[in-house]
């Protein structure tokens, strides 16, 4: 009972300093814990209840161990103002994902890498983008080949994984190794299992995360295959490095070189460097795969729009190639991608900040310390004060929002068509690579295959918790054009 106790204590503590914001589900002193239960297997629905209960104002949600506070959309302005010193992104991860039993806190704390993101692969996409639409093109073309003249059956989440794994890898480690099948397996396993394991973990009283952590991390098998196969391309760079200087000849442009370039002398090593690829990696795939997958099928289950979407993406690879400066003039297919997200979300609460001390909003609202607060865009996707007709899948919404004048409300859901990428310094650093690889791939996609489901049904989605992915097991037919 100890056990059950713990965690008990913990929502009933916290109650007692939250007790003035409205909870969803029972929140008395034992059956708080109750709700916390009902969180795990309906998670959608409760959110969904507290926004409809209370849509311009602060509710919680029960977890076994806190209560998460969701932040209302009036103050979705006032959140992204708020410093990380206040409101942590760091230490609100290291709870959700259980870094130190899945990633280890070394990552989190000498974040170098992040560094990399913002800066280096900023500055340098253009040039990488070739090499990236290479992969892009490879990839899908092994999947379905050009032999193949009828219709070729494809599962949907896998070719995802796998043309987001590649791709990002050739601009991460170059090719070969982008697409060996070996650390193409270990990057996917190692994304879809922090997922998961850090989801088992959190069902747990943490009295319980030193033995559960224990026993469910995969983390040094990952990280000692991705580092047997870096071994050699690290080694040799870093030799050259000591004997040939910084900028020695013939370097490659790539992550793991600016990985090199830009980390201490303690952090310049083979284990260092292969840990921020297998982090790298496990933040592409655990976000870009969902979201590209569930666009899959939205434009599968639709495939009356793959012709006006083709031939926008003809016109423009027509007179201008493939370049990514080409592949940002696809304002339908920006479009339609922005609203597969709308519709289909991969997590409920993508954005959460941990309290380091008190926080009171404009309203009158105080957050206590150490308390989660988080935002939900999938409800504000699916209110139709913002978004008219908001449970029908419209793909060229924004498109049409775009050409004509806006109201208000559509001006502020233009913003928050992006709130799951995060706001303010803390929004996610990668969010223009993954848009643009994924625009490729879509583009690409559209340009060379007809695609539609057998049945012309979607397939129904996969909720782990507050996650949500698309079908793993559905496929998608696909026919050269």
């Amino acid at each position: 009972m100890d056990g059950i106790a713990l965690p008990v204590s913990a929502l009933v503590v916290a109650l007692a300093l939250l007790d003035y914001i409205p909870s969803v589900g029972p929140s008395g002193r034992f059956t708080s814990y109750y709700g916390a239960v009902k969180f795990i297997m309906h998670a959608k629905h409760m959110i969904q209840e507290g926004y409809e209960q209370h849509k311009e104002g602060f509710f919680k949600v029960p977890m076994i161990d806190r209560w998460v506070v969701v932040v209302p959309g009036p103050r979705l302005e006032e959140l992204r103002k708020i410093s990380d010193e206040k409101l942590s992104f760091d230490h609100a991860m290291q709870d959700i994902l259980q870094v130190k039993y899945t990633f280890g806190l070394e990552a989190q704390e000498h974040p170098y890498h992040v560094q990399v993101v913002r800066e280096h692969l900023k500055r340098n996409f253009d040039e990488l983008f070739p090499g990236v639409f290479d992969e892009i093109r490879h990839t899908f073309d092994e999947l379905v080949p050009s032999q193949e003249h009828g219709w070729v059956k494809v599962g949907a989440f896998s070719a995802a994984m796998k043309a987001t794994c590649r791709a990002s890898n050739r601009v991460f480690v170059g090719s070969p190794i982008c697409r060996s099948a070996e650390f193409e397996k270990i990057q996917s396993k190692f994304a879809l299992q922090v997922a998961t394991r850090a989801a088992v973990m959190n069902l747990f009283p943490k009295i319980l995360h030193p033995v559960i952590g224990r026993l469910l991390t995969n983390t040094p098998s990952s990280l000692g295959h991705c580092m047997e196969m870096l071994r050699p391309v690290v080694d040799e760079r870093l030799r050259k490095r000591e004997h040939l200087g910084e900028n020695w000849p013939g370097k490659p442009n790539d992550m793991l070189s600016w990985l090199i370039d830009v980390s201490s002398p303690e952090d310049r090593n083979l284990r260092s460097i292969a840990l921020r690829i297998l982090v790298l990696n496990f933040a592409s795939l655990h976000t870009s795969a969902q979201t590209f997958g569930h666009a899959l099928f939205n434009l599968a289950a639709h495939p009356q729009y793959v012709e006006p979407l083709r031939e926008e993406v003809k016109g423009v690879i027509d007179q201008y190639g493939w370049t990514r400066d080409s592949v940002s003039q696809l304002p339908k297919m920006d479009s339609f991608l922005k609203e597969s997200q709308r519709v289909s979300c991969t997590c409920l609460t993508p954005v959460v900040r941990k309290a380091m001390e008190d926080i009171t909003f404009s309203d009158g609202t105080t957050i206590p310390t150490g308390t989660h607060v988080a935002i939900s865009p999938p409800t504000i996707y699916l209110d139709d004060e913002y978004y008219p007709n908001s449970h029908e899948f419209d793909p060229f919404r924004f498109y049409s929002m775009r050409r004509g004048p806006m109201t208000s409300a559509q001006k502020n859901s233009m913003t928050w068509s992006t709130l799951h990428f995060g706001q303010g310094k803390r929004a996610c650093p990668g969010r223009t690579f993954a848009t643009t690889m994924m625009t490729t791939m879509m583009a690409y996609l559209v340009l060379n295959y007809d695609m539609k489901l057998e049945d012309g049904v979607r397939p129904p989605d996969e909720w782990l918790f507050v996650n949500c992915f698309p079908n793993r097991t559905a496929e998608i037919l696909f026919k050269k054009c």
